[in-house]
């Protein structure tokens, strides 16, 4: 994201400086008066994403589709895991609980969840019912924890994450993390001949509709 917002700059520098060779002498100047007196001015142009707003409508987002799906799968299931040594069911879920509890503790400041201990967590239990719990308490905290966050902290450095890390890093692998393992979770649940239930749903509206035309 950073590549990309320094790569916009550049190419929105270069546009505003750069005079093609068969500009008059006077647009030559009148370019460059500009362009030094908008160096010096303040650029009071809103911002057209806003981290804060988008990272906890894609937590909830998140959260529905982890619940639902961890719903949708039989509870003799949560055992299953697509080979030896590779996560099960429960594990996965848990290891997506476990990050969101994790990731908000990396930024200065923010206080752990009551309870949740990363030693032994994901294979801490293989229930259907405490494992759907998880999930919702763990994304509760995350996007609770996004929440209490100002604007002008997503770009408070977190040095000790890298030189040039900050909140909103933090912020932006939390999300990505949970996509990441949302993919794998809808391949477990395919192997195991589940259908996430958006897909049934979208599929159940499209008939529907085809019925009535």
């Amino acid at each position: 994201m950073k590549k990309a917002m320094t790569l916009t700059l550049v190419l929105l520098l270069t546009a505003g400086c750069v005079v093609r060779a068969g500009t008059p002498p006077s647009a030559k100047k009148q370019a460059q008066g500009s362009a030094a007196q908008g160096a010096g001015a303040q650029d009071k142009t809103p911002p057209s994403y806003d981290m804060k707003p988008q990272a906890v409508l894609d937590l909830q987002q998140l959260q529905e589709k982890y619940v639902g799906l961890a719903r949708a799968i039989p509870a003799d299931k949560f055992t299953w895991r697509p080979a030896e040594g590779v996560r099960s069911v429960s594990e996965l879920f848990l290891h997506v609980s476990g990050a969101n509890y994790g990731f908000p503790t990396m930024m200065t400041g923010t206080t752990a969840s009551p309870g949740y201990k990363r030693e032994g967590f994901e294979k801490s239990t293989t229930e259907k019912a405490q494992v759907i719990e998880q999930l919702n308490k763990s994304f509760a905290y995350a996007i609770a924890s996004v929440q209490a966050m100002s604007n002008a902290d997503f770009a408070k450095p977190e040095k000790k994450l890298g030189p040039d890390a900050n909140d909103g890093d933090v912020i932006y692998l939390m999300v990505v993390h949970s996509h990441e393992h949302l993919g794998q979770s809808i391949a477990y649940a395919r192997e195991i001949g589940i259908v996430p239930p958006w897909t049934a749903a979208a599929a159940a509206k499209k008939d529907a509709k085809a019925a009535q035309e």
